[in-house]
This record gives structure tokens, sequence and C-alpha cells, in this order.
């Protein structure tokens, strides 16, 4: 089992923007084989600031989801609205930062 911390940054003013296509993803991706949860935060204090946490059984299933139509639509939603991204793959041994 893997876990997943993918945290944006986007521009100030830009949240309303983005929250349909995060639910479409979101439901989208909680239906995946192999995941196991994905939610969506939005940090209270900083509005611009989002945070995915997830949960996936393998590693394999989470590369199957970054291949995803419903993530690429996602990304495609947020390009404009993105100041930073960062990705966190957490393993028993190890995290990947991306």
């Amino acid at each position: 089992m893997i876990y997943v911390f993918a945290t944006l940054s986007i521009k100030p003013g830009t949240l309303d923007h983005l929250r349909e296509p995060a639910r479409v993803c979101t439901e989208a991706t909680r239906k995946e084989d192999g995941c196991i949860a994905y939610d969506l935060h939005v940090d209270i204090a900083n509005p611009g600031r989002l945070v995915f946490v997830e949960k996936w059984a393998t590693r394999e299933a989470l590369t199957v989801h970054s291949q995803s139509a419903h993530l690429a639509a996602w990304r495609d939603a947020c390009a404009p609205h993105l100041i930073e991204r960062r990705v966190e793959v957490v393993h028993a041994d190890k995290v990947e930062e991306y």
C-alpha cells in the first residue's frame, strides 16, 4: 500500500474555477481499481493551497491513475491557475518526490 500527498498552489481567487473539475476527477478516481481513498482538502488558512490525500493498493494502480483521462482533464483545467505542484509518494521503505 502507498500514500500520495499532492500539494497544489493556485493563483489567488481561482478556487471556484476548480471546484467542478476537481469533483469530477475525484469521483472518477474513487472508482478506479486499486484506489482505497482519494480526498481533496483546501487549506482553511490559505484557500490557494489544495492537498490531495490518496491511498493506493499498489504503485502500479497509481501509475494507471496517472494516465487516466479524468486526471488529464483535471490537469488541463488546473493548468491556467497553477503556481506550483508537489507530489510525494510514500512507500513503506521510501518517499518519492516529483
